[in-house]
Parts: structure tokens; C-alpha cells; sequence
């Protein structure tokens, strides 16, 4: 029996990496991805109008 509990814990780490990567595959494209890329998006034009803000504070 000691073969059987040293194969558990390999097993279960496999279906759960199996089950995230699924995920993973998933959860990319489709309307996840544009709502995605709608927040990075937002991020970057917020982050560039503060530097340009930035700059122009300081001239």
C-alpha cells in the first residue's frame, strides 16, 4: 500500500495543473479578451496622461 501513497500526491498535482491550464485556454479570446484588453487599454491612456501632466507641470 505504500506505493499507492506515494502516488497520490503526484496524481492530484496533475489534475489540478491540468484543470488550470484548461482554464487558462479557456479564459483566453472570445469576449474576455475585449474586456481584457479594454482595461489595459484604459490603464495605458490613464498612465500616459499623468506623465504627460507630469511633464507639463514641470516646463
Amino acid at each position: 500500500m505504500e506505493y499507492v501513497s506515494a502516488l497520490v500526491p503526484p496524481v492530484v498535482m496533475a489534475v489540478f495543473f491540468i484543470g488550470l491550464i484548461r482554464v487558462i485556454v479557456k479564459t483566453q479570446g472570445g469576449s474576455n479578451k475585449a474586456k481584457e484588453d479594454a482595461v489595459v487599454d484604459a490603464a495605458l491612456a490613464r498612465a500616459e496622461s499623468a506623465r504627460q501632466t507630469s511633464t507639463k507641470a514641470e516646463a
